[in-house]
């Protein structure tokens, strides 16, 4: 039970989430790409921070995801985000999590009210769900993750409580674009060398030792491969400051910290 108080702070408007209309038409299941927009944090956290791992006031990230919480339906729980480490670890949530939360990068589950999410600020958020099953997931993916498996975990998972991969639908949510994602040699070898296929995720950065590489386009890819429907909301974290957090902006604007925007989705009761 959250013990914060939102009694004077507006309700979350849906003129400021992001929703898919693939996930939207799907009956018994709520869900939203939550932006910065709302919320109660201030200074370089404006808005809803949800990320409870970001030097923001504590009582402000509980506020904010106690709003995001009231939008999804649950206002009397948290949603259970794990502790996020770029990893291919998926842990299956039956209850919001206890503290301390568990060391994941995706969450499955098949129990009516409990929300699930994952926090992001560049990197992908995955939202997933299979409504015939009644399994819904939620899955962290940045490049590394996304090369390291996380993905088909999280589809595994899913398969273990009974979902099928031909009902499953994955939707990928505002995550950094091509023209604003420039890295290195070392990351572009790293994978092309794991499958020569990748290169063309890949284009000329402004020097010959840069690459700009489309990790929306990567990420659909994997979960197109693994037999899933995927598709992505085409929106950019990079080039939107008044609608997300973007790990990569703050580091180029020499900033101190950064907020996290959250995403989530829960099967009704």
């Amino acid at each position: 039970m959250l013990n914060c108080s939102t009694e004077s702070t507006p309700p979350l408007r849906d003129e400021d989430i992001i929703l898919s209309p693939q996930l939207a038409a799907l009956d018994g299941i709520r869900h939203a790409f939550f932006t910065r927009r709302g919320g109660v944090s201030e200074g370089i956290y404006h808005g809803l921070n949800a990320g409870a791992g970001s030097d923001d006031n504590a009582e402000s990230v509980r506020q904010n995801r106690h709003l995001a919480a009231t939008y999804l339906g649950v206002p009397d729980a948290d949603i259970a985000t794990p502790w996020q480490f770029h990893s291919a670890d998926v842990v299956i949530a039956d209850a919001p999590f206890a503290s301390p939360r568990p060391r994941a990068d995706a969450v499955v589950s098949n129990t009516p009210g409990v929300a699930i999410g994952v926090v992001t600020a560049d990197c992908g958020p995955i939202l997933f769900a299979d409504r015939d099953a009644g399994v819904i997931g939620a899955a962290h993916a940045g490049w590394r993750g996304a090369i390291g498996g996380v993905l088909q975990a999280t589809i595994a998972t899913m398969e273990n409580l009974g979902a099928a991969r031909q009902t499953t639908l994955a939707i990928l949510g505002p995550t950094i674009t091509r023209r604003n994602y420039e890295v290195g040699a070392e990351m572009r070898a790293q994978l092309v060398t794991k499958d020569q296929k990748f290169e063309r995720f890949f284009t000329p950065g402004v020097s010959a030792d840069k690459f700009q590489f489309d990790l929306p386009a990567f990420i659909v890819a994997t979960l197109e491969n693994c037999g899933v429907q995927a598709d992505f909301v085409e929106q950019c974290t990079y080039q939107e400051p008044d609608w997300f957090f973007s790990y990569r902006r703050t580091t180029h604007r020499g900033e101190a910290d950064y907020g996290r925007q959250l995403s989530a989705i829960v099967l009704e009761r």
